[in-house]
């Protein structure tokens, strides 16, 4: 008998729709369960190499907490590649002008690098305040 090792065809791939609420969430710990989601790592037909993961709704992306002083001493670095263009930007300020930002960065460095990364990060869905435009898509609740 001769056994062969299963791979999933990209049609076989069936997608979920999930919604979670930042609230009172811990940065990292909720980036990490959003990252496995999106990368479909609590399926039983996981490939690495394949995007096998759900779309993922969050709300309130504004109120996610973070630990310790990382409010005023987490920074957000960026270089507009010309001399003297290199900017580091404070969480508290991110948090004012753009608070979506901060939950998207924290799950983009949980991705892959490359094609299938973004393509990953494009099934996330943030939102700033309870509400969102998926409500069509009946989304679960996910356990964080």
């Amino acid at each position: 008998m001769e056994r062969r090792t299963y791979s999933p065809k990209k049609g076989e791939v069936t997608r979920e729709w999930y919604v979670v609420d930042a609230e009172g969430q811990t940065l990292g710990r909720l980036a990490s369960v959003i990252a496995q989601t999106l990368r479909g790592k609590h399926k039983p037909v996981f490939a690495p190499h394949m995007d096998m993961g759900d779309f993922v709704i969050v709300v309130n992306a504004e109120k996610v907490a973070v630990t310790g002083q990382k409010e005023t001493q987490k920074h957000y670095y960026r270089h507009s590649n010309y001399p003297g263009g290199f900017k580091a930007i404070p969480l508290r300020e991110v948090r004012a002008k753009h608070p979506e930002r901060i939950l998207e960065a924290a799950v983009r460095g949980m991705l892959p690098r490359g094609a299938l990364g973004e393509q990953q990060l494009r099934k996330l869905k943030l939102y700033v305040g309870p509400n969102h435009p998926h409500a069509a898509q009946n989304p679960r609740e996910l356990p964080v």
